[in-house]
Order: C-alpha cells, then sequence, then structure tokens
C-alpha cells in the first residue's frame, strides 16, 4: 500500500502491522532480519573523499552484521553491559556506522557532534556517564583527538578511549605524507587508549553474549538545534525499530539507494535514513566525512548521484540552497524523491530545486525528543508545499493550547503548541535529567514540542514558529518565519535568519541577518527596502537588516539563531553605551545556565556604574562586568 492519503495511514494502522505482527524488538533482530533477507547486497557505503571516481568502502548486509557482532563484542570485553554507555565524537566513516550499532547491541549508545566545544562534550561525557568513548586518532585537519581528549580529561567516568585512525582510507602519495605531518596524539586523561581495528580484529563475527531480547533504553541523543544548551534525550529500542519501521513500510525498497551527507551524530542521519534501510534493506551511502560539509561534496553532488544511481537523497534546506548555486551536471534520471527536514522549507526554494533538478522534494519533520519522525508530506499523494503533511501511523498529534483551565486542544487552522504521542516518545521521560521532564508532557502522554502549529481541515500539519523563537515587540507576536520566507525570496538571498534584538520601548524589534547567494552584490538598505514592500504585517518588517558572509548554522543546516542573539545584543548594548558617552564596551555576549544570554562589559576608562547600570537597565537581557 502507498502512502498517499488519510484513509491509507488508517488503512495501515487497521492493519495493525506495528503491534501484532512480529516487529523486530530491539536494533540485533531487526539488523539479523534484513541481512538474512539481503545478505549479498549492498548495504553501506563510505566515501572519504568526495570525487566521483573516488575510492569507496562498501558492506553488505552480511558483513554488516558480522562487523556490528565484532564492535559489540569489543565492547563487552571493555566492561560495557546493558546499562553502560558508549559514546563516540566522531566524523562519518564506516566506524561511525559500526559503532552506533554496535554501541545500542552491547550497551546504550551515545554520539556526540564533534563540532561542540570541549567543555560541552565533556558535560554530555559526565552526564550520560559514559564509560567508552570511540573518537579520532590524531589526524591532519582536523582537532577532534584534541578536543575529545580535553574533553575526557575533564569527564573522570571515562574509563577508555577507543581511537579510530581514518589512514587506512588513504591511498597513494597522501598515505605516505599523513604520517609524516600527523599531529602528535594527545594526552592529558588517565583513560586507557585502545585501537578500533585491533581491537575489533581480535573479535568473533558472531555475537558473544546474549542479546537483549527487550525494549530498554538504547541510546541517548543530545539536543543542540538552536538551544545553544545541550540536554540529553533517551531512546528506546521501540522508538528506534519503529522509526526502521516506518522508513520499510512507507518509504523504501530493497532496491532503492539513499544519499545522506548528514553527520552521524544526529537523529535525522542515524534514527531516520540509516535505521530505514536497516529496515527495508536499501543501499545507504555517506560521502565524505563531514557529509555536505565536505570539500567537493555540492560541486560533485550531482556525479555521485549518478555513480550510485541514487533514488532518494536526503537533505536540508541550506543544502538545498547551496545545490540551486551549481548546475545539474550529471544524469541524475535514477533520482526519485528528495526527503528535506531539520528546519522549514522556504517555497521558493522548493519550486527552485523541483525545476531545477526535476524531482519532488518531501518535507518532514521529527525531533530528537521524540526518537525522531512524527509526520510527511505522502511521498505519493498530495503536497501541500510548505506543511510537514500528514502524521506518521500510530502517531497522535494534538495542537494544544494552555488556558486558564488547564491545556485545552485547538479547532482547526487555530494555532497553538504542537503535541504528540506515538512509540518514540519516551516512556517515563524524555530526558535523563528528571527536571527537565517537568511540565513536558499535556494530559500526561503528549509530548510538548515547543513548536507553534495548526491542522488544517485536510489533515495537514503546518508548523508555524518555534514558541521560543517568537519576536515579542510590544506584546505583539511575531513569527520570524514571515521574514525569513520573505527574504528567502529575493534572488539574491542564500539564506535568512530573523531574531528579536533587545529594544529599550518594545523589548524586542524584528532584526535579520542573510547570506546571499554565491557571486551576488546587494546593499543592506536595498534588502530593507525589499522586506518593507513584501511583508505585509507592518509589524514584523525588520529594524535592521545585516548581511554577513556566512550565517551561523549548525552541523545539519539549521541557522544557529543563539549566535545571531548574541551579535544583536552585542550591537544595540555597544551603541546605547555609546550615545550615553559611557566609557564602557561589550566584549562578549555569553551563555549563562540560569539566565540566558549575559552581556559581559569592560571598561574603557573611568566610568560611572550607576550610570551603565541606568543605560543597560532599559533592557530586558541581563549585563555584567567581565
Amino acid at each position: 500500500m502507498t502512502y498517499a492519503t488519510l484513509a491509507d495511514r488508517d488503512a495501515i494502522e487497521r492493519e495493525c502491522l506495528w503491534e501484532e505482527r512480529g516487529v523486530p524488538v530491539t536494533t540485533w533482530e531487526l539488523l539479523n532480519r534484513t541481512a538474512d533477507a539481503h545478505g549479498p547486497r549492498p548495504a553501506t557505503t563510505f566515501q572519504m573523499f568526495s570525487g566521483p571516481d573516488g575510492r569507496a568502502e562498501t558492506l553488505t548486509w552480511s558483513e554488516l552484521r558480522d562487523r556490528t557482532a565484532q564492535v559489540a563484542n569489543l565492547l563487552r570485553s571493555l566492561g560495557v553491559g546493558e546499562n553502560d554507555v558508549v559514546a563516540y565524537v566522531l566524523p562519518n566513516c564506516t566506524e561511525t556506522i559500526l559503532t552506533y550499532l554496535g554501541g545500542q547491541v552491547a550497551g546504550i549508545v551515545n554520539p556526540v557532534n564533534p563540532l561542540l566545544e570541549p567543555e560541552q562534550i565533556a558535560a554530555i561525557l559526565r552526564d550520560t556517564g559514559a564509560r567508552v568513548v570511540v573518537t579520532l586518532r590524531a589526524f591532519p585537519k582536523t582537532d577532534v583527538a584534541q578536543k575529545t581528549a580535553a574533553a575526557v580529561a575533564l569527564a573522570p567516568n571515562v574509563e577508555t578511549v577507543v581511537e579510530v585512525d581514518l589512514l587506512r582510507y588513504i591511498s597513494g602519495l597522501k598515505k605516505l605524507i599523513v604520517p609524516l605531518i600527523r599531529p602528535k596524539n594527545p594526552i592529558g586523561h588517565k583513560a586507557r587508549v585502545v585501537s578500533f581495528a585491533a581491537g575489533v580484529e581480535a573479535q568473533p563475527a558472531a555475537l558473544e553474549f546474549e542479546d537483549s531480547g527487550r525494549d530498554r533504553v538504547a541510546a541517548y541523543f543530545h539536543t543542540g538545534g538552536t538551544t545553544g544548551m545541550p540536554k540529553v534525550a533517551q531512546h528506546y529500542f521501540s522508538g528506534i525499530v519503529y522509526n526502521c519501521w516506518l522508513g520499510d513500510r512507507l518509504l523504501f525498497s530493497p532496491d532503492d539507494v539513499q544519499i545522506c551527507p548528514l553527520p552521524l551524530f544526529h537523529v535525522f542521519a542515524t534514527i531516520v535514513s540509516l535505521g530505514a534501510s536497516l529496515g527495508s534493506g536499501a543501499h545507504i551511502v555517506f560521502p565524505t566525512p563531514q557529509g555536505y560539509r565536505g570539500d567537493g561534496v555540492f560541486d560533485n553532488f550531482w556525479k555521485l548521484i549518478e555513480r550510485y544511481k541514487v533514488t532518494f537523497m536526503i537533505t536540508v534546506p541550506t543544502a538545498i540552497a547551496a545545490l540551486m548555486q551549481r548546475k545539474v551536471d550529471a544524469d541524475i534520471s535514477s533520482l526519485k524523491l528528495a526527503f528535506s527536514g531539520s528546519a522549514p522549507l522556504p517555497v521558493e526554494l522548493y519550486k527552485r530545486f523541483e525545476a531545477a533538478a526535476g524531482v519532488n522534494i518531501c518535507e518532514g519533520y521529527g525531533l530528537t525528543e521524540a526518537t525522531c519522525l512524527v509526520s510527511i508530506n505522502p511521498p505519493d499523494g498530495d503536497k501541500k508545499v510548505g506543511s510537514i503533511g500528514y502524521p506518521f501511523p500510530y502517531t497522535d498529534v494534538k495542537i494544544v493550547n494552555d488556558t486558564h483551565d488547564g491545556p485545552a486542544e485547538c479547532p482547526v487552522d487555530d494555532i497553538g503548541e504542537i503535541c504528540i504521542s506515538n512509540p518514540g516518545v519516551a516512556p517515563g521521560g524524555t530526558y535523563t535529567d528528571p527536571e527537565k521532564n517537568t511540565h513536558l508532557y499535556h494530559f500526561d502522554k503528549y509530548l510538548r514540542t515547543g513548536d507553534l502549529g495548526r491542522m488544517d481541515a485536510d489533515g495537514y500539519l503546518w508548523i508555524t514558529g518555534r514558541a521560543k523563537d517568537l519576536i515579542i515587540r510590544g506584546g505583539h507576536n511575531i513569527d520570524p518565519a514571515i521574514i525569513e520566507e520573505t527574504l528567502a525570496g529575493h534572488e539574491a538571498v542564500a539564506f535568512a535568519g530573523a531574531i528579536g534584538q533587545p529594544d529599550s520601548f518594545a523589548g524586542e524589534l524584528p532584526c535579520v541577518y542573510v547570506e546571499l547567494v554565491e557571486g551576488s552584490e546587494i546593499e543592506e538598505g536595498e534588502l530593507m527596502k525589499f522586506a518593507g514592500q513584501h511583508i505585509s504585517e507592518r509589524a514584523a518588517i525588520p529594524k535592521h537588516v545585516e548581511i554577513l558572509p556566512e550565517l551561523p548554522k549548525t552541523a545539519v543546516g539549521k541557522v544557529f539563531k543563539p549566535d545571531l542573539r548574541k551579535r544583536a545584543i552585542a550591537r544595540v548594548y555597544g551603541a546605547a553605551l555609546r550615545r550615553a558617552g559611557l566609557a564602557a564596551e561589550v566584549v562578549e555576549v555569553a551563555e549563562d545556565r540560569k539566565r540566558g544570554l549575559v552581556a559581559r562589559l569592560r571598561k574603557t576608562a573611568e566610568v560611572d556604574d550607576a550610570e551603565v547600570a541606568k543605560c543597560l537597565g532599559e533592557f530586558a537581557r541581563p549585563w555584567e562586568w567581565a
């Protein structure tokens, strides 16, 4: 059955496939089933460099099962039990895939973003109680090993560091040069260090211990999209396998090929994309350790689709915008669909891609806190561009508003908070820190996502913004998407990020930062005029437009708004101090766990502290002397 209408979804639920027909309980059971069915077929491919003829490593489903067993056996030999945590701080490579799978089989796997600072990595390692950390051996042009070593030094619970050496992916002259320029291996922690390759090679290719055979916590994923301070969400086998089942039942066949240039510390790449292949037997390709960020990936992307006969591309809006700056220079006739997630897709960008690539984009919605998938624009049905489609089978969505009498469901097309219940919502609490689960659910079972949205009369779900991202101008709530969508429609604009900048009168005023399409030139005043002409809501017209060489983004392509807010606070507070003639300046804006963003000042000459307090006391954001 194709997934084209709400009736299809309801029919799938009536079949009771999820509850009653032998859905595997654990990741290992699922991997075994898929390997038994598709053993000699390609499962995963990793390509170190982006060239269309570059060397690649492919594992069949049988090989993936065997190698996963070896990694799980290694981790058990290092003292990892079912309730122990295996963290990894890695770029994309075959070893990352194996650690993700083997870590779940042996214990609880904890992917960590290698772009985080050592202190943030250490905080996650302490929070999860990680016993083993898998990371890189020191390698040229990356500081992952150095940052992880510094983090482990701050996390005494880590007993063992397992090192992956990327040298094995290098050939020719580069293979001779790397050992000569390789940085010294970082030291400074007390954990023992073992080799991934040697440790795995010493293990048998069959599981030496009994699989769980029951539902349990299998993964910890930290959040970090736009909040600035990571929280750790726990994922059960049931939620992970549910996402795999959706990929198999609704999206992929064993003949499909995915290309996924997203990082393997994120749920989109692991739970959704790799999970869909685990469920269906589809081949999945990961180009370069940095994915979309890798050298030449955008330039060679269409050629890579031709090389692997890709049928399904996994992408995000920022990547789509970058691809639209390059012509389609290869045979991409195999491509059936593009699946976009992680952030709302501007309508104009959708139209540009559809015209250039000749394929539809299918927008989906998910979140780390719900293991991932929530809804999708039906691949074979009517797509409402800008919506995030229908909720998946066994996913119940409610639009809820808080009232004086408690939470209440919203009528059709009324905006409220999107709240969800499905097999991916962890029983007993989403976060590892119980305090962070307080007030996280409505009606005791519906996870509050923090996303604002509405459900239309046809059952399509629309995201209208983030509750915490709203710009509140004198009590008037402004959705930043209004500003971003407008400016993204300008031919010179690649990306736009709108925020509320501090204002002494209105509390906040809308401001927007933009990144231009490569090669474009335009004045900020012209963009301000364009915004004024095309934004119908007068209160939403930005008071400040600034062009940056590149907008700050997360590893999965979301505009990282905490950095934009820091920039705006520093600019506004600095201007206020200068207007008042006060000898002080903003040296940084930093994240404080309790107070949020705090401006830190230093004196440039003698200055009256009371005058500074009076000047900046007109703003809502706190400040302090550095």
